[in-house]
């Protein structure tokens, strides 16, 4: 029926990111006079401060300030059954507090020095639980430690943030929990769903802080701070909507058995973007990270997921007719950003590069950029191997000789060696977003060094063969530069053809009998 593309769960987090160091811990006493020893009282008398201001906002809003007294109770179902008692469709729900883990400073003496010593270090205090029907977010929470450095946390749901989109225009739909299973037009969804990728973050999340922590003007002026907003995990989901239960159910079966029985590690690895030898098609050996792929049974159906280095990658059937593919990434630093360094340190350089792509918001929509392609990624190698039009007739337009514009050419052969290593090549998982160039190939299929007249014959030699799959659809230059990128054709054939190509004999007779 079709397809959504965007972010599920979010958890945004605000730091004073300075107050983190202790010498600067100790500047931002300074600026108010404060002596090491008083630090405690400080701290004392600012911690106050706030639970009175929480208490205020509790009475102005005329809802409940509520202690929970274990930090395993779920405080968003307490949320959800306060709102659905007192009828709340918008606005605060209420306010809850617990005590929970939180990085805070201890005042300790360095027995060698003779001097007090600020630690940052894990300690326990009283955390508050904003929650809202927001009106553009929905339903969300902000969650604000009470001690220094006085961490943010905000937890919102795409989703939601959905609904309350197509609710001010006007848009049909049907939502059950986190998941719309049906929308009157999807196009017009998706496009509520780019934008919100283009939100002013710091700007909406600053008004957001401003509503629940009204001490944060005079916490941050001594040394006139701002909080640092990054992202500490999301969830990018791409659901397919299908027209009935039913649909989905008579599929669902095959592509968890694909999932667990053909995906490797090498194929987790290019799903979530990461480089694999072509030469072997292995992991490589000096590889550190951790690949887990398991599959888990839950009350509403089979759930499989696929762990890399802290990400992941899982598909499940959500409230029975939309089949969800959603990329979780906690480890941003396993992609790159085209971006300016941070800072101005004295003699690095300044102009755009990829980079390690940061947990800061401004980096949030090459997030949800390299997200959605590991998605779509996903989705096409369980498609092309999952579903029920025989490999001979989805691959038989490439595998015969054509005629484009007047020109001859021959058909393609998966199982020779050299188109073979070409359709391995191009498409490596490094190539799925900003495409391969010429010389980008030539260093996997040519090994070893050359001189520039072979260097020509062999970037010639390859300028036909890739003009061969131009020819065939399956891959398209991209205009104004050197680089090619696989079409939609060429993302399905290739992986198909690959399957064949690495395919045991022993359960393919298996299959045939």
């Amino acid at each position: 029926m079709g397809i959504l593309h965007g972010f599920d769960r979010l958890r945004l987090r605000g730091t004073l990111r300075q107050l983190y160091c202790p010498r600067v811990m100790e500047a931002y006493l300074s600026a108010q006079h404060i002596l090491l020893k008083q630090f405690g009282a400080l701290v004392e008398a600012t911690s106050r401060q706030v639970k009175q201001a929480t208490e205020a906002l509790a009475t102005k809003w005329g809802r409940p300030l509520v202690y929970v007294n274990s930090s395993a109770q779920s405080k968003e179902d307490l949320a959800r059954r306060i709102a659905q008692r007192d009828g709340i469709k918008q606005g605060p729900i209420g306010i809850l507090s617990c005590v929970e883990p939180c990085r805070s400073y201890s005042l300790r003496g360095n027995a060698q020095t003779k001097q007090l010593e600020l630690h940052l270090e894990w300690r326990k205090c009283l955390h508050f639980y904003f929650y809202f029907e927001h009106p553009k977010f929905g339903f969300m929470h902000l969650r604000l430690q009470s001690w220094f450095p006085f961490q943010v946390d905000v937890c919102l749901n795409g989703r939601h943030w959905l609904a309350r989109q197509l609710d001010e225009a006007g848009m049909v739909y049907r939502k059950r929990e986190n998941c719309l299973v049906w929308v009157a037009d999807p196009p017009k969804a998706q496009a509520f769903l780019d934008q919100q990728v283009q939100t002013d973050w710091t700007r909406e999340l600053g008004q957001l802080l401003k509503e629940c922590h009204p001490m944060t003007k005079p916490i941050t002026r001594p040394l006139d701070l701002s909080y640092y907003w990054s992202v500490s995990e999301s969830e990018y989901a791409t659901d397919v909507l299908f027209r009935s239960p039913e649909d989905l159910a008579r599929l669902y079966p095959s592509l968890v058995h694909h999932a667990v029985s053909s995906f490797s590690s090498p194929d987790v690895m290019r799903f979530l973007g990461r480089k694999v030898p072509t030469e072997t098609g292995r992991v490589r050996d000096n590889f550190k990270g951790e690949i887990i792929s398991d599959m888990k049974h839950r009350p509403e159906g089979v759930r499989v997921k696929h762990s890399l280095n802290g990400n992941s990658i899982k598909f499940y059937d959500q409230q029975g007719s939309v089949l969800r593919v959603e990329t979780t990434l906690c480890r941003p630093k396993e992609f790159r950003v085209w971006r300016r360094v941070e800072g101005s340190r004295p003699g690095r350089s300044r102009a755009k590069a990829w980079r390690v792509l940061r947990r800061a918001v401004a980096d949030m929509d090459r997030r949800a950029q390299v997200s959605r392609a590991s998605n779509e990624r996903y989705l096409r190698a369980l498609g092309s191997a999952s579903g029920t039009v025989p490999l001979f007739e989805w691959t038989q337009g490439v595998c015969k000789p054509i005629k484009r514009d007047g020109r001859h050419y021959r058909g393609i052969n998966p199982f020779s060696p050299q188109d073979g290593r070409l359709l391995e090549a191009i498409s490596r998982g490094e190539f799925s977003i900003n495409g391969f160039r010429n010389r980008d190939v030539r260093a996997l299929l040519w090994q070893g060094t050359a001189n520039a007249k072979e260097q020509r014959r062999r970037a010639g030699q390859l300028t036909r063969r890739l003009a061969l799959l131009r020819a065939h659809g399956l891959v398209r230059k991209i205009g104004g530069t050197h680089r090619y990128v696989l079409t939609e054709k060429g993302q399905t054939t290739i992986t198909a053809l690959l399957a064949a190509r690495q395919a045991d004999v022993t359960q393919l007779s298996q299959l045939a009998a």
